[in-house]
């Protein structure tokens, strides 16, 4: 975990029980289209209040839990998982965490002259709050930033760039209409989501996950064209997958044991499916390890 260093700028707050962060040199007299200034996570304090009338860069805060209220523009907006908003130069915002379930939050500050518009080509207009229909996306490319952003090599800068513009796009791609996430059938798809996500390893088809979820194949498939960019059968192999790479990082397990543990009775079908996701057959993946 890293600390508030002593280079960090004034406007990182110390409101935070945890913080990690990275702070690049903005300093370059070199003019840039796009450029990452700052980022990291925050895991706010009860009474946790951020008040400015302007801000230096253009910023992009997610939460990844907690609730609270953000005002921008005179605009006020609630807080809570998944929900995205930007800000930046000339853009008054007040941040407030709730002191009963605090914010934990993540950000990236950033600058050059292609940010304005391609914030607002994307739907992250500084001053817009977004919801994204699947958080766990948008917290992994932070976590990436935020990785990529503490290397200190001499390609962070372009990487953490980069990066930056996937998490723009990613968002774009994930963002469902305002209000949408309050309907019953957005509950339904979070709940079906999670439910997969729990039960990756004994589930192994559409009918089994419909079955555990208590809702109809059809219908579901449904909820998954409508928030999410993957049918609910490929988000479970992409779990799968996900395991399965792990367990292959171990020098004691066989490709045909990490196969069967996962489901299928066939090792060549594994193989196959492993391959589709990582552009390399497991045998090969565990070689490289």
């Amino acid at each position: 975990m890293v600390s508030i260093e002593k280079k960090a700028p004034e406007f990182f707050s110390d409101q935070v029980l945890e913080a990690n962060r990275f702070y690049l040199d903005t300093h370059s007299r070199k003019r840039q289209p796009l450029k990452v200034v700052c980022g990291g996570s925050e895991h706010c304090r009860a009474g946790y209040r951020i008040n400015r009338l302007d801000f230096p860069f253009y910023s992009i805060e997610f939460v990844a839990r907690g609730k609270g209220v953000v005002t921008l523009r005179g605009s006020e907006y609630d807080l809570f998982a998944g929900r995205v908003f930007s800000y930046g130069p000339g853009i008054a915002h007040m941040i407030i965490t709730e002191d009963g379930d605090p914010l934990v939050k993540y950000f990236v500050d950033f600058i050059g002259s292609d940010a304005p518009k391609m914030l607002h080509k994307f739907g992250l207009t500084p001053g817009q709050v977004a919801q994204v229909a699947s958080p766990e996306v948008i917290l992994r490319i932070f976590e990436d930033l935020i990785k990529n952003g503490q290397t200190g090599s001499p390609y962070t800068p372009l990487l953490c760039t980069a990066i930056l513009q996937q998490l723009i796009l990613k968002t774009a791609e994930t963002s469902i209409v305002e209000h949408t996430h309050t309907t019953a059938a957005f509950y339904t798809y979070q709940s079906s989501r999670e439910i997969i996500r729990k039960n990756c390893l004994t589930l192994r088809s559409l009918d089994q996950i419909a079955e555990e979820c208590r809702i109809d194949g059809a219908y579901l498939c449904r909820l998954f064209k409508r928030f999410d960019c993957q049918s609910p059968y490929k988000y479970l192999i992409r779990l799968k997958m996900n395991v399965a790479a792990q367990r292959l990082q171990s020098p004691n397990t066989s490709v045909k044991e990490v196969a069967f543990e996962l489901g299928f009775s066939d090792p060549f079908h594994f193989s196959r499916a492993f391959k589709r996701i990582f552009g390399m057959p497991p045998s090969t993946f565990k070689n490289l390890r």
